[in-house]
């Protein structure tokens, strides 16, 4: 009985492997919230020409 609840424990182990290595999702995340820093800071003057 134990041998099969190892055996079952051991079968349901799912792993998920991901796409490119997780320093990678860092430096994606760090790169588009500078992009965002920049289209944002490029418009810091857009409402008082007006």
């Amino acid at each position: 009985m134990q041998n099969a609840a190892l055996v079952v424990a051991e079968s349901a182990e799912v792993v998920n492997e991901l796409p490119f290595p997780p320093v990678a999702f860092g430096i994606v995340a760090f790169c588009g919230l500078v992009a965002l820093l920049a289209i944002t800071y490029a418009f810091r003057n857009a409402g008082t020409r007006n």
